[in-house]
């Protein structure tokens, strides 16, 4: 096939233990979805349906690869997630069914400029320059769900240089990762590569340029993103 310009180059991740690498399609986020959260936000989670907003293929970052302090914000945040990977997709997959079509976990920070998600908000705009800009899904290498198995609870913990900000545990997600990709696949057509992050525990706050921010999922490892 010719193209009138160079195709870019596809998006995907390692995998763990392996030189194999797995293609990203889509990147999914999940709203509020920790109790603890969603209140120091001012919303209450016993009220909430699942909400859903995206971010591009080509924003993902690799564990150890710097962050460069984003233009157009004063408040950049951290927010501690796990990711999981989609090996097959379809429509209106059941809450029974869900959890077959996931392929792997891995440790992700969904980066947000804080500030203009405040004023999106207001303003009721869309929140993508807020949350979809460049490098602002980092993510860990991929553990298969043959390694990890499906990860319903264990400890999610977020440090900026070396001090602990966020923790908390997978059971305290309000939507769990089966309800969350059946309630997206009633939405759209989830495919093979889809990426979702399950959105994050309380304590999110702000990171600096020179600070190192630290993602630690128990049975996945970290991811380690330096700001410059």
């Amino acid at each position: 096939m010719d193209f009138v310009i160079p195709p870019p180059a596809p998006s995907s991740l390692p995998v763990t233990g392996t030189t194999a690498r797995f293609p990203v399609r889509r990147i999914w986020c999940v709203g509020r979805n920790y109790a603890e959260h969603a209140r120091e936000l001012g919303h209450d989670p016993e009220r909430e349906p699942p909400f859903f907003f995206s971010k591009p293929a080509d924003a993902l970052l690799a564990d150890g690869k710097s962050l460069p302090y984003p233009p157009q914000t004063g408040d950049l945040h951290f927010e501690a997630e796990l990711v999981v990977a989609l090996g097959t997709g379809g429509k209106d997959i059941s809450h029974e069914a869900a959890l077959d079509h996931v392929w792997g976990y891995a440790a992700g920070n969904d980066f947000t400029r804080r500030d203009l998600q405040a004023v999106a908000k207001k303003l009721g705009r869309p929140w993508d320059l807020a949350k979809g800009f460049d490098f602002s899904a980092a993510c860990g290498a991929l553990s298969p769900v043959a390694a990890s198995g499906h990860l319903a609870q264990g400890r999610i913990a977020l440090s900026v240089d070396g001090v602990q900000r966020q923790e908390g545990d997978l059971s305290e997600m309000i939507w769990s990762v089966a309800e969350i990709i059946a309630a997206l696949s009633a939405s759209v057509e989830l495919k093979p590569g889809d990426l979702i992050y399950t959105g994050t525990p309380a304590g999110v706050g702000a990171v600096e340029r020179g600070q190192t921010v630290r993602v630690d999922i128990l049975g996945l490892g970290s991811l380690v993103t330096p700001v410059i």
